[in-house]
């Protein structure tokens, strides 16, 4: 073959009668080892199981049950307030750099149409609960700690439960 020529690689198939079908390279997922045809069946986690889910989606639920939990209990004043979830606190280094305490969340008050809007932090409230307290409990008495404060009102008035996974 000269140089610089170009070349179609050229695969023939056929069942051996007449004259074979030409059949250029599949790509390269249908290429893979696929043994059998059988490939990859399914899911390896289906999703109803725990471990299909990230860290950061188990944590979106525990909000939303501990929001759920409450509504349950006050109704629809409940169903006003926002709850929102962020990585981490904005302007960390910032507090961190004059030695405050890193928060595990924040309330704002509505103004407004605007509706108050509960934010709890994942990583620290994450790094607060290592093995120490259920994560799932530690946000429900979060979010409880910052409603109460919305509320003006005791965090054990919001939710009889309050603190009863605290350590001593």
């Amino acid at each position: 073959m000269p140089e610089g020529s170009s070349c179609r690689i050229r695969l023939e198939s056929g069942s051996g009668a007449g004259s074979p079908d030409p059949v250029y390279p599949r790509p390269f997922r249908s290429r893979r080892r696929n043994r059998h045809g059988r490939g990859l069946r399914g899911e390896l986690l289906p999703a109803h199981l725990a471990g299909s889910r990230t860290r950061a989606e188990r944590f979106d639920e525990w909000v939303m049950e501990s929001a759920q939990r409450l509504e349950r209990l006050w109704g629809e004043d409940i169903q006003s307030y926002q709850f929102v979830v962020q990585e981490i606190p904005e302007g960390l280094e910032e507090l961190l750099r004059r030695g405050g305490s890193i928060p595990l969340a924040a309330a704002a008050p509505g103004n407004g149409p605007k509706p108050p809007v509960i934010t709890i932090y994942r990583r620290p409230v994450e790094s607060t609960a290592r093995g120490l307290v259920p994560v799932s409990e530690l946000i429900h008495d979060v979010v409880v700690e910052q409603l109460a404060s919305l509320m003006n009102m005791d965090p054990e008035t919001i939710d009889p439960t309050y603190g009863r996974f605290r350590p001593l």
